[in-house]
């Protein structure tokens, strides 16, 4: 059975997706930005009404995904903040200056969550080379990948999807996200053989997540 994680933006996104049957939240602020690190009293509050898995962006400002010295220790206080405050997963993703998977800063952030799991965010799709960088994000310790295959989108990503589902091997969970709506995920599922997907299942080009297209999303 395929599986639904909704990336939210606010609060309220966080129960529509919840109440509409998401299997995850994917937790974040920042929506003009991509996604930032969300704030340490949404996290309270939403683990009082949620009971679905919560994954929490950890990811200190927009832009690119290499991180001065001062930003890295955000990320980690930030973490182990949210940690304290019952997030059941974390998702980030670091690069150097090359664009190359930061084998040294991911690896600490994701012993910082252990035992919990982490997603390696889109910042994939920047890194160099689909098979160097999905080898080194496996060592580095991530239970998923969330990528639209290092394409602006899952549609025009699908054969790179499909060739990382393949290339994986059950080593690592391929996440597709990126451009994914109801109106697409059935084609997307097909051609790719991925089991999870990801959207923010607004329609509207708001902030909220649009409960029939979770529902939708979900049924299809």
């Amino acid at each position: 059975m395929s599986k639904i994680e909704i990336a939210c933006f606010n609060p309220e996104s966080a129960v529509i997706a919840f109440e509409n049957g998401a299997d995850r939240i994917e937790l974040c602020d920042g929506l003009s930005e991509g996604g930032t690190t969300p704030d340490f009293e949404t996290m309270k509050q939403l683990r009082e009404k949620i009971t679905v898995p919560i994954f929490v962006m950890i990811r200190p400002r927009g832009g690119d995904f290499t991180y001065s010295d001062s930003e890295f220790e955000q990320m980690k206080n930030d973490l182990v903040h949210l940690k304290s405050l019952h997030a059941d997963g974390f998702v980030f993703g670091i690069l150097n200056e090359n664009d190359e998977v930061n084998m040294e800063q991911n690896e600490a952030l994701v012993a910082l969550a252990s035992p919990l799991p982490c997603t390696f965010h889109r910042a994939f799709d920047r890194a160099a080379s689909l098979e160097d960088s999905l080898e080194k994000v496996i060592e580095c310790g991530f239970s998923t990948i969330l990528t639209s295959g290092q394409k602006p989108n899952v549609s025009e990503g699908k054969e790179n999807l499909k060739k990382l589902v393949e290339l994986s091997d059950g080593r690592i969970e391929i996440l597709v996200g990126g451009g994914l709506r109801s109106s697409n995920i059935e084609g997307i599922r097909a051609s790719t053989k991925a089991g999870y997907f990801h959207s923010s299942a607004i329609t509207d080009g708001g902030a909220f997540a649009n409960p029939d297209e979770v529902v939708a999303l979900k049924s299809k």
